[in-house]
């Protein structure tokens, strides 16, 4: 089934909005990774269960928004984005982010909760360490060249695109923006979300230390933390999309249903 896109005036700047039937049960909402764009999800809509809504974030400075500044603050940007979610909050979120797109939503979590006295029922982190324990690489001081070397060493995902001067004029000001970002965010105090996490790792990502990845299970108060390892460096859910998707339909199900014990729990790659 195609995926349908349908608008909403006042939060169209911040969400490409994907939906299936009339009345969703949960919204899904999808943080893209470091210089990425809400294209990163735009397969998942026919794997999903059918009443499951998904928004992808849409950051500035790219794409459709392209004429617009780069948000270089996490700060502003969680602020940002929280905001836009205000009139979102008629049904149970879900957030699942990647890489840089992880940190985003915990701190989109975090002002929804103390704000609203709600935020997502789960929070979804995929490819990165917990924000308090992750490291710097000061990838956003150094020289073009140095900063796609970078980009490389993670994984395949469209790095082709910098061998095109056209392209890689467009693509460079937002990563280089988006890693300024991610590299001077580092909370010394995080906050505790209420939300159950599950991690998700790549088994060839050398960037996510085991140790580093275990450390979101101090950022909830739920009790419930688990960790799911797939086969892949830090791009392996594109190649793994379907087996992605099938572990969060089964992750998705019980939402809105009794409140899971509390535990934590890992599981061998796939």
């Amino acid at each position: 089934m195609t995926p349908v896109v349908t608008a909403r005036a006042d939060t169209d700047t911040w969400f490409r909005r994907y939906r299936r039937t009339a009345a969703p049960r949960l919204r899904l909402v999808g943080f893209p990774h470091a210089g990425g764009t809400a294209q990163l999800f735009h397969g998942w809509p026919p794997l999903l269960p059918p009443d499951v809504e998904l928004l992808a974030v849409r950051y500035p400075g790219r794409q459709d928004r392209l004429a617009e500044p780069c948000v270089e603050s996490m700060d502003e940007l969680a602020d940002r984005i929280a905001d836009a979610l205000t009139d979102r909050l008629d049904l149970p979120l879900v957030f699942f982010g990647h890489s840089m797109g992880s940190s985003v939503a915990y701190e989109v979590a975090v002002r929804l909760e103390a704000r609203h006295g709600t935020g997502p029922v789960r929070l979804l982190v995929s490819g990165r360490a917990a924000p308090h324990h992750a490291k710097r690489s000061g990838l956003h001081d150094t020289d073009d060249d140095t900063l796609i070397a970078g980009i490389r060493s993670l994984g395949d995902l469209g790095s082709e695109a910098f061998d095109i001067p056209e392209l890689r004029e467009l693509l460079l000001p937002p990563l280089r923006a988006d890693y300024r970002l991610i590299e001077t965010y580092r909370p010394a105090a995080p906050v505790p979300v209420r939300a159950p996490i599950t991690a998700y790792v790549g088994t060839e990502d050398h960037g996510c230390v085991r140790e580093d990845v275990l450390a979101w299970a101090e950022l909830t108060t739920s009790g419930e933390f688990s960790l799911r390892a797939f086969d892949g460096d830090h791009f392996y859910l594109v190649p793994r999309e379907g087996e992605l998707l099938a572990e969060l339909g089964r992750r998705l199900a019980d939402v809105g249903g009794p409140a899971p014990a509390a535990k934590t729990h890992l599981t061998v790659p796939v």
